[in-house]
């Protein structure tokens, strides 16, 4: 009988286990993810651009400790990679979390005390964030200004620093990403350090895509942003800071405005010194280190002439498709266009997205529904990307009752030594197409218009 009660109370506890498991297993199965699996598409909007699969493996690494000695050193290796693309020698160099915006904030209210004069040059949406975020510092902000698409006249700074002879930093937009201009600053850097004022830059859009010397431009503050012309994705913003910067920094009066980018904090941290500051985004300092890498291996020259050759493609293509250019001075890394009469620019945006799986941004400010902004950033520039998104707006325009170039064409090919070749076609004139760099002569393009 004892051996009866025992197997009832064994079958017992084995029905209790199952219907416990049964419950556990119900349990794990009420929430099940769908299947993560964001579209591939191509970036050649505003930013991001596209990133190559080296940078986002470099974001599959194991994650590091942010004081571990093998992640120091790789920071080491980052601020060295920025210095060489930024072309700098400046100590104070590094990647602050965050994005552009970030690297904009910090800049500016490491810089700025209350009561401060300065003057922010404004002539899209970059350069009117940068006089708000100087205006919530607590500065005195002297503006000029500029219309959306044309560059900011040296003149009219040096008639701004005479009207306020005590303005202690000039900000301005190298490349002004709501307009595609790219600003000229050599004669307007010599107008500021005569006038005894620093020179604060946005090269977010720029850096790693046009020309650019920090230290022969005689910039005392920086920022750039990873997701443009560096193709790694958003997340950190390049910054670095001059002598005479980090001075003003370290006598400053009052405790910087924000905690977070304090870099009188974040130097230790960057610096030899090692003191703990915040948990840094391990993962996108892997990602920036490789990014970085790639722009170096490729050369700083070599990449400035493919962004320009592209660009030069593009342009002559598009203008043969009867668009013109908005900024007289345009960015070769971010082309604002205006919308053909007549065409609906978000629907040609969304048919381009979803037929093409191409994302190019929409006009901002005054050009909201009359511009196109087509970037051609880092990864993202090249004879691929030219060669599609011309080809998906000749369909388009041409399917919605837009203009399009009767006998247009396009071929690129490749000469033995790796330089690109562009033969663009529509009925003009040959005309030969120069770059930048070590590839003296690329090609051919022709457009509508003249020659290119």
């Amino acid at each position: 009988m004892p051996m009866v009660v025992g197997e009832v109370n064994d079958q017992a506890f084995i029905e209790c286990l199952i219907g416990q498991a049964t419950t556990i297993t119900t349990a794990l199965m009420s929430f099940i993810a769908p299947r993560f699996a964001p579209p591939e598409r191509i970036l050649m909007g505003p930013g991001p651009s596209d990133v190559p699969r080296r940078v986002l493996n470099a974001l599959a690494a194991p994650t590091l400790g942010h004081l571990d000695p093998a992640y120091l050193a790789i920071m080491d290796e980052v601020r060295d990679y920025m210095r060489q693309v930024f072309r700098t020698k400046n100590e104070l160099t590094m990647a602050v979390p965050g994005t552009g915006s970030a690297g904009m904030e910090a800049t500016v209210v490491n810089l700025v005390e209350p009561g401060d004069e300065v003057i922010i040059c404004v002539n899209g949406v970059f350069g009117g964030r940068m006089k708000d975020v100087a205006e919530r510092s607590g500065a005195q902000v002297h503006t000029v200004e500029a219309p959306w698409g044309q560059t900011i006249a040296p003149a009219a700074i040096a008639d701004a620093l005479a009207a306020h002879p005590g303005v202690k930093v000039v900000g301005i937009v190298h490349a002004e990403t709501s307009t595609g201009v790219l600003q000229p600053l050599e004669e307007i850097s010599k107008l500021v350090h005569d006038a005894g004022a620093l020179l604060l830059v946005d090269a977010v859009t720029s850096l790693g895509g046009v020309p650019f010397d920090l230290d022969a431009l005689r910039i005392d503050a920086c920022y750039s942003g990873t997701q443009k012309c560096l193709s790694c994705p958003p997340g950190l913003s390049p910054v670095s800071f001059s002598e005479a910067a980090v001075e003003r920094i370290m006598s400053r009066k009052t405790k910087v405005q924000s905690w977070y980018l304090d870099m009188s904090m974040l130097k230790s941290y960057w610096g030899q010194e090692r003191v703990y500051h915040h948990t840094a985004p391990i993962n996108m300092t892997y990602a920036l280190r490789e990014a970085l890498a790639m722009v170096l291996e490729e050369g700083l020259e070599a990449r400035w002439a493919r962004h320009q050759v592209n660009y030069l493609a593009l342009r002559a293509g598009l203008e043969a498709l009867g668009m013109r250019y908005i900024p007289e001075n345009s960015l070769p890394s971010l082309n604002a266009i205006y919308v053909p009469e007549g065409v609906d620019e978000a629907a040609v945006r969304r048919r381009l997205l979803h037929e093409f799986d191409i994302e190019i941004g929409a006009g901002l400010g005054p050009f909201k529904g009359k511009a196109w902004r087509i970037g051609l950033m880092g990864a993202s520039s090249t004879p691929r990307h030219v060669i599609l998104v011309l080809a998906a707006l000749e369909s388009i325009l041409g399917l919605s009752g837009g203009t399009t170039a009767a006998g247009y064409g396009f071929t690129v090919s490749s000469g033995g030594t790796g330089a690109l070749s562009y033969n663009v076609g529509c009925n003009g004139a040959a005309g030969p197409l120069r770059a930048l760099g070590r590839a003296p002569l690329l090609g051919t393009v022709v457009c509508g218009t003249g020659t290119a």
